[in-house]
């Protein structure tokens, strides 16, 4: 889809679409829904993309979220510090993809990147099963 401001939200949605198709358990909503915002935003504001595309897929016990964009990656030697940043309420998403995913990585591409985002989805319960996957052998899940 198009590479706008209204794709994280359009997108956000989609995911939680999708989350609730799969019947995955409501925190599973939450956490594939903020990875998929923040990334795609991500793209919006600092790919220069034209273009976003997300793919969302469980496989095995694994939720995976994949975001790819057709910009350029901008080489910086240093974190980028503006003025304005000091206060901002944004520039939080990848800490934000972090604290929900199990393994985040990066890939670029001829034209683009992807950036995979994993929940596993098997080690999200210490207690009684809430995740919604069937029972595995061993530990709670």
């Amino acid at each position: 889809m198009p590479a706008t401001p209204e794709s994280a939200r359009v997108l956000r949605h989609f995911a939680g679409a999708v989350a609730r198709r799969w019947r995955l358990a409501e925190h599973f909503h939450e956490a594939l829904s903020v990875i998929v915002s923040e990334l795609v935003a991500n793209v919006v504001l600092h790919s220069g993309s034209p273009w976003v595309a997300v793919a969302i897929k469980v496989r095995g016990d694994t939720l995976t979220a994949e975001v790819r964009d057709g910009g350029r990656w901008k080489h910086r030697t240093s974190r980028r510090r503006e003025p304005l940043d000091a206060d901002a309420d944004c520039g939080h998403g990848l800490r934000l993809v972090d604290a929900f995913a199990s393994r985040t990585t990066t890939r670029r591409l001829e034209v683009g990147s992807v950036v995979v985002a994993e929940i596993l989805m098997a080690a999200c319960c210490t207690g009684p099963c809430r995740c919604g996957l069937p029972p595995q052998p061993g530990p709670p899940h």
